[in-house]
């Protein structure tokens, strides 16, 4: 299998700002949870948003190039739904859209339907159905493309605790035979989504700031994420001179405590004439 998701120095604008600038990364799971990203790289990999410089690729292919051919189907965001539509419409069309013939369509979209756990509801119309409802058929849409990789934007945003339990569990079902993307800004580590998960990805700003398995890295509890103005250089090697440890420079710096405390970290930025843009916990989206 191609790599999942790989960026080679991608930006990313909104609003002619770059929310993205410079970031590299590449995926080795097949179950990838990103974590802290900005918006506008979950609506690039779904291709409601161009990459203004570098590459961003999905499983080989440019995110507009794998929606075209099938390889990769997205649900970014809470988009329109026609109201007068039922679930079961709704996640039909979206299997009439690959190509399906409507006999295939509809089998596609009863598997779709099944597998999201949305059976009993299939004739509801979208326009009465609950938030958990309707991202469950957004979801089901998906599915019902038969594409093997999804892409999926912060899924259970805005869902009481009980909804998005019940949600991630059946997510993770349903995405059991696929690859699968999931961005959020941050993943409870006992979600079903997160156990499911054989990468997380922490970014912060345009860096990846860890990477591996889930359990791996919530348990980073004592690495920071910084970013530093001043002398950088001189910071560092203080950090390292009392047992701390420097990874990257600058404005994507990765310190490890060791024996340290964060207040050392203030202490010795003033020492050393240094500034404290940004202190981040890498763990801090999953925990």
């Amino acid at each position: 299998m191609a790599t999942l998701l790989d960026a080679d120095r991608i930006r990313i604008d909104v609003g002619g700002t770059p929310a993205i600038d410079g970031l590299s990364l590449v995926t080795t799971g097949d179950h990838v949870l990103v974590l802290g990203a900005p918006r506008a790289l979950a609506e690039a990999a779904c291709g409601v948003r161009p990459v203004v410089h570098g590459v961003l690729r999905l499983a080989g292919e440019s995110p507009a190039a794998a929606l075209e051919a099938g390889s990769v189907a997205g649900s970014t965001g809470d988009a329109p739904m026609p109201p007068k539509w039922t679930v079961r419409e709704y996640v039909t069309w979206s299997a009439r859209m690959i190509g399906s013939s409507r006999s295939e369509a509809k089998g596609l979209a009863a598997d779709a339907i099944t597998w999201m756990k949305l059976g009993e509801l299939a004739d509801t119309r979208l326009a009465r159905a609950p938030m958990v409802v309707r991202r469950a058929t957004a979801i089901a849409a998906a599915l019902a493309t038969s594409a093997p990789t999804i892409v999926l934007d912060d899924p259970l945003a805005d869902l009481s605790d009980a909804e998005a339990r019940t949600l991630a569990r059946v997510l993770s079902r349903a995405l059991d035979d696929r690859a699968s993307i999931v961005f959020a800004p941050r993943m409870d580590l006992a979600s079903p989504i997160a156990l499911h998960a054989d990468e997380a990805i922490m970014l912060s700003a345009s860096s990846v700031v860890a990477q591996g398995p889930p359990a791996e890295v919530a348990a980073r509890d004592r690495t920071y994420a910084l970013r530093v103005e001043g002398d950088s250089a001189s910071f560092a090697r203080q950090v390292v001179e009392r047992g701390g440890r420097v990874d990257g420079a600058a404005r994507a710096m990765i310190v490890t405590l060791g024996e340290l405390n964060t207040r050392d970290l203030l202490s010795i930025a003033l020492a050393s004439n240094a500034v404290i843009l940004e202190l981040r916990p890498v763990a801090a989206g999953l925990a």
